[in-house]
């Protein structure tokens, strides 16, 4: 019995041109999905935002950066917080890329809010609040990313654009309304430290006031400022934001993170005490040593150790839940479309509040 087949030649040619067809098609996809991750129109649309952006708050930026930089033991964190939001928001890539990105008009709202907030600690009622105007910042580019990204998105990247608080510098009177009773506990526990040192080493230690004094067995005094030596604690919104940080890349659960951040003051009171303890016993060997760039380098040197209690803290949180493991999410490339009426109105708001900052 035989059957009716067409001649050899014709089926390879039909092979051959699916094959080539599959292959073009496949090309072409890869293609489209490269070109398409964003469009030419997004592009020049993020530019124009982000100098727009930039223009209307610029003024904040420079003063911000003057106090980091004068300030580097106070402030100088502020320096890593928006690369820190930078990562927390590319290790949530995959989540982004499977959210569903649209624009999202309400987001208008907290954008206003923010650029009025700015406005009037700026050039309205109250100028010159450097703290109030950095969360006006804050609050802006939140509203800017809900509006061009939408509800979804913003689950992934309330988060990161929060944490940017933690760089905004807070007001000499509430950093000494949150600090003093901070000081006083560091220098009461330093002084409890060092006399049990002393009892192994041969010296005595006295507390008057803010003055805490290192006393050799031949009688020889060294009074070490308690003020001055506790101006580390100071750094609590250094090691708050660290703690955030581990927090927030480490930890999948809300109530470990809660616990951590919590944490941070404690972490920052500890380390605190080891510093004027440190200090107390450099008096021993050389005064100047309790006092300026050695000051500061010490206080700088004690955020490792912080790091390390948060990391066994969270070790030790991590033991207490068996979490399952986390499959990562499968989704295409991230695609932006940033092209959108909303993202016109953006424009307009922040290039026009720009100017009105420039003029005033």
């Amino acid at each position: 019995m035989c059957e009716s087949v067409g001649p050899p030649a014709v089926w390879d040619v039909r092979a051959a041109m699916t094959t080539i067809s599959t292959k073009t098609g496949l090309r072409s996809d890869a293609a489209a999905s490269a070109s398409g991750l964003i469009d030419p129109l997004s592009i020049a649309m993020l530019a124009g935002l982000a100098v727009a952006f930039v223009g209307l708050f610029y003024r904040w930026f420079e003063k911000q950066a003057q106090f980091s930089s004068v300030q580097v033991e106070d402030w100088g964190h502020a320096f890593f917080v928006p690369a820190i939001a930078g990562y927390m928001i590319w290790q949530r890539r995959a989540d982004l890329a499977a959210s569903e990105l649209r624009p999202f008009w309400p987001g208008l709202v907290p954008v206003l809010l923010g650029v009025m907030a700015y406005l009037t600690f700026s050039i309205g009622p109250f100028p010159g609040l450097h703290m109030f105007q950095g969360f006006s910042v804050v609050v802006t580019l939140f509203g800017v990313a809900l509006s061009l990204f939408g509800p979804a998105a913003m689950r992934h990247l309330a988060m990161p654009v929060l944490f940017l608080a933690l760089g905004v510098t807070i007001a000499e009177r509430i950093m000494l309304e949150i600090t003093w009773p901070l000081q006083i506990i560091a220098s009461q526990g330093a002084f409890v430290l060092l006399g049990i040192i002393g009892l192994a080493f041969g010296f005595q230690t006295e507390v008057n006031g803010n003055v805490l004094t290192v006393i050799t067995s031949s009688g020889e005094e060294f009074p070490l400022n308690v003020a001055q030596a506790c101006s580390g604690m100071r750094m609590v919104v250094a090691f708050v934001a660290l703690g955030a940080t581990v927090a927030l890349l480490t930890c999948r659960v809300w109530w470990h993170r809660i616990a951590v951040v919590l944490m941070s003051v404690p972490v920052a009171l500890f380390m605190n005490i080891i510093r004027v303890a440190v200090l107390g016993l450099l008096t021993l060997q050389d005064p100047d040593l309790a006092q300026g760039e050695a000051h500061t380098f010490i206080g700088t040197l004690l955020l490792f150790p912080g790091l390390g209690l948060f990391l066994l803290l969270v070790w030790a949180l991590k033991k207490t839940v068996d979490l399952p493991k986390r499959e990562p999410a499968s989704a295409g490339p991230l695609r932006i479309r940033a092209g959108s009426p909303v993202a016109a109105v953006l424009l307009v708001v922040l290039s026009v509040s720009a100017f009105g900052v420039g003029w005033a």
